[in-house]
């Protein structure tokens, strides 16, 4: 049971958490007892703790319903302008917590459950991670749908509802075994089903020319449930909706069969409709071209349309009929950003509604479409662009492929006028590539059909400019802008690491929740005594936290007054966990050969799921367990070095490390990672940057200043240069003496004694096949990396903090707020506002609201 809080401990608390005033207590515990005997029907006698936490849940939600339809109705009575994000990955993660601080319920929660005998943290625990996303790209669409309700935008994150998110890591032996993430098993209580929303979905069929225009006809349908997850905004009133959908069979899906004695496998068979939205696919970063992922991108993309056009046609307030017949104005009042290649079919099927559905012509249709739709592409990495084979689209959606195939022809008829003669540029730009299996091109037919292009940092922006999309830029160089990207401060600050987020509004006040860039403020105080203690105080307990949970979880005991030093990502060669590997290796060998040096201790953690089918990345788990076995269990290193692999890093285990990390390892080949969000998170709790000049990490070195980062290993340039002159491994191996030690104890069996050439094949790649390792670049990064363990800036913690504070402070352009705002009059044509909407108890100015929430 938690210890109260003392009044002095709570006012300081009140800030950021909320008050606790005792209406707002006493309410709660009525609301959490009556949800535990009428929604849960169950009394303090066998209630468990799961039945606790979905009662403090729908007690917190109910505080979310009145916002919820008052936004709704808000949103009928202005007639905004809506924006509609479009994902196949919403990594979302727990939500009651974020809920709370959101609604400035946490102190009030808090002393509640504690007055009812339980214990929050507890609580919090028992609920699942929503995982529906495999990394960087759906973390940043949670992150967005958070800022586009805190800034009051009247925006939509349209998703799929997976039965099974993101898979279980588990750790065997050393290897990744995979489990099933069943994150729905005990219900969710944050959901809404919305069967009176539910939309058909059609796929194979054929088409149809005909007089009165073209019919797609014998096709298959799939029923698309949605299920709204409510988005509050932060303390502003303002509650958005996520509307995932879910695949379910029509009632009369095979029942033909039943004629002829076939009633059991026909109903068995509805499972191949409810497949679609069964599974997410752990792939980040590269295309798996299967014909049921073909089939999630458009079930997604086409109940989402028929949402969008049903809501443009009847969002004017006061009536639920069609009042909007001309969708001319579609773009002045729908916004839809597609997020990456995975929505690219949203193009085509919006021209579909407007040519066989609408009946407009095909250049007032493109017209609409373009001006309607945005692109923002997240990586330049070859083996992760989606090329779909023409026979599976020709089989799976003929119209579509119809669509492209005409979309092509005008847009090549385009390009030949613009540059006659030119077929290799023809060849270069067309939607179709040639080859020995024709392939539609998903990254040119978002730039073709959109009226903006983004990158996700500077350095992005640029290199799809100069590379990827060169010829695109060249002749529509106007579409193509940077948004890099942000994180949201209410869940990676105010929520995670409490006791950071009140040290700074004891300083700089609490607005700065809701306008980051007021960080700057702290440079005030960046020689201020005072400050510097109380953020290393806040850092130690957040690290003797965690080393609580590894203890608790890992059976391993670390020093809490060591370096935590991680990296956590997803598991991938170019973002380089072999080079940490080595510097490990280095390190280790290092600190046996001078066992007597004032070697400064350091705990190295590394964590992240490698995709099932990627044998590379599986095999860098396994040995960065063994060379952990070795080292932890080394008396001679004792403490100065440890080695932990994080079991199954998902949203809730990052806001645990995070708060606690020292170092974060940042150390992509330049070039590769589009931006990085991972890196924002640590620099705004107080972590110091080690990496390359790669992604945001450039901007991140410039607003914090370099010399508070360390920055190492070649630019984007040098990269360049090395690969047209080519790459010897073997020179560098055979002139650094501890690189060369390195490899050969991998080689040679040091960390595998049972298993000698368990890492040959990490050898031989290493050796010979490296396209991101690149070991010239151990060399400066050895420099480096290494010197820390002796830093004289980790002798003086006083110099340490005050590059701390210099990085907390050049946070504010990582907020995910300056973000959207920047997507919203830059690519929507809209205009965030900090203004709060009425709360549900207001009187409200017009009383002819529609009652219930149309969403």
């Amino acid at each position: 049971m938690p210890k109260p809080l003392t009044d002095q401990e709570k006012r300081k608390q009140i800030s950021v958490r909320g008050l606790a005033g005792v209406e707002n207590v006493s309410d709660l515990k009525t609301n959490f007892n009556r949800h535990l005997h009428f929604t849960l029907v169950k009394d303090r006698n066998v209630a468990t703790k799961r039945d606790y936490y979905f009662a403090l849940a729908n007690t917190v939600r109910d505080h979310l319903v009145g916002r919820w339809i008052r936004t709704q109705q808000h949103y009928y009575e202005k007639d905004p302008k809506r924006v509609y994000y479009l994902s196949l990955e919403f990594y979302m993660g727990r939500t009651l917590q974020n809920t709370m601080v959101n609604l400035a319920l946490e102190n009030a929660c808090d002393e509640a459950t504690y007055q009812l005998g339980l214990d929050m943290e507890e609580l919090q625990d028992i609920e699942e991670d929503a995982g529906l996303g495999n990394g960087g790209l759906g973390r940043l669409a949670a992150c967005f749908l958070d800022s586009m309700a805190s800034l009051g935008l009247a925006a939509y994150g349209y998703g799929i509802r997976y039965e099974f998110g993101i898979f279980n890591q588990k750790i065997v032996n050393g290897w990744q075994v995979e489990e099933a993430d069943d994150w729905l098993r005990y219900g969710n209580p944050w959901e809404k089903a919305r069967p009176e929303y539910m939309r058909p979905v059609h796929f194979y069929g054929r088409v149809e020319h005909t007089p009165e225009g073209v019919k797609w006809v014998d096709t298959q349908v799939v029923l698309a449930l949605p299920y709204d997850t409510p988005v509050p905004g932060y303390r502003n009133n303002v509650v958005n909706t996520m509307r995932l959908w879910s695949a379910k069979a029509p009632c009369d899906f095979n029942l033909k069969d039943f004629n002829v004695g076939g009633y059991i496998q026909a109903v068995l068979d509805r499972n191949l409709a409810e497949n679609i939205s069964r599974v997410l696919y752990p792939n980040d970063n590269f295309f798996e071209g299967k014909e049921l992922r073909l089939k999630q991108e458009y079930f997604v993309v086409a109940a989402t349309l028929q949402d969008i056009v049903r809501r443009f046609k009847s969002s004017k307030f006061g009536s639920t009929e069609v009042v909007r017949v001309d969708l001319s104005t579609l773009p002045d009042k729908v916004a839809i950003q597609l997020n990456d290649t995975h929505p690219a079919l949203a193009i085509p099927e919006l021209m579909r509604i407007l040519l066989d559905t609408e009946h407009q012509t095909w250049e007032k249709a493109w017209d609409i479409v373009t001006r309607t739709c945005a692109y923002t592409n997240h990586t330049v990495l070859p083996e992760a662009l989606e090329r779909w084979p023409i026979d599976l689209f020709q089989n799976l959606l003929p119209r579509h492929l119809e669509i492209i195939f005409e979309i092509n022809r005008r847009h090549l008829e385009r390009i030949a006028n613009l540059y006659p003669g030119d077929h290799d540029r023809l060849r270069r730009m067309s939607l179709v590539e040639e080859g020995d299996q024709k392939k539609i091109n998903m990254a040119h037919l978002c730039i073709v059909g959109s009226h903006a292009v983004n990158g996700v940092a500077r350095i992005h922006s640029d290199i799809i400019k100069a590379t990827l999309f060169k010829d695109f830029y060249e002749v529509d160089p106007h579409k193509f802008q940077n948004k890099t990207n942000g994180i949201t401060p209410r869940r990676w600050l105010v929520m995670c690491n409490p006791g950071l987020a009140e040290v700074i509004a004891e300083r700089i006040g609490e607005d700065y929740i809701r306008d980051l860039g007021q960080l700057k403020n702290l440079l005030e105080f960046v020689d201020d005594d005072s400050l510097i203690r109380d953020i290393a105080k806040v850092k130690q307990e957040n690290k003797l936290k965690f080393s609580a949970y590894l203890e608790e979880h890992y059976k391993v005991k670390i020093n809490p007054n060591s370096m935590f030093d991680v990296q956590v990502k997803r598991i991938h060669e170019y973002k380089r966990q072999l080079l940490n590997c080595l510097h490990i290796i280095t390190l280790y060998n290092r600190i046996k050969k001078e066992p007597n040096k004032n070697w400064t201790p350091r705990t190295i953690m590394i964590g992240g799921k490698a995709a099932p089918g990627y044998h590379t990345a599986k095999l860098i788990i396994r040995l960065i367990t063994a060379v952990g076995d070795i080292v932890n269990h080394d008396e001679v290193v004792g403490d100065r070095l440890k080695v932990i692999f994080l079991e199954n890093y998902k949203v809730t285990l990052a806001e645990k490390i995070i708060p606690a990390s020292d170092l974060s390892e940042q150390i992509s080949t330049a070039g590769t990672e589009a931006s990085g969000t991972g890196n924002m998170k640590f620099m705004l709790n107080g972590a110091l940057t080690i990496g390359t000049m790669d992604g945001a990490n450039v901007e991140m070195a410039e607003e914090a200043g370099e010399e508070n980062l360390f920055i190492f290993g070649m630019r984007v340039d040098d990269v360049d240069a090395m690969d047209k002159n080519g790459y010897d491994a073997m020179e560098y191996y055979n002139r650094i003496p501890e690189l060369k030690l390195a490899m050969d104890q991998i080689a040679g069996g040091y960390f595998s004694p049972d298993q000698h050439d368990l890492f040959k094949d990490i050898v031989n790649m290493l050796l010979h096949h490296d396209r991101w390792v690149k070991m010239l670049i151990f060399l400066p990064s050895a420099m480096v990396l290494i010197p820390l363990s002796s830093d004289p800036s980790q002798q003086n913690p006083k110099e340490w903090t005050k590059m701390v504070i210099h990085n907390i402070a050049g946070c504010g352009k990582f907020s995910s707020d300056r973000t959207i705002s920047q997507y919203a009059r830059e690519i929507w044509g809209m205009e965030p506002s900090l203004e709060r909407i009425p709360a549900p108890d207001d009187p409200h100015k017009n009383g002819n609201l529609r009652n219930g929430l149309e969403t």
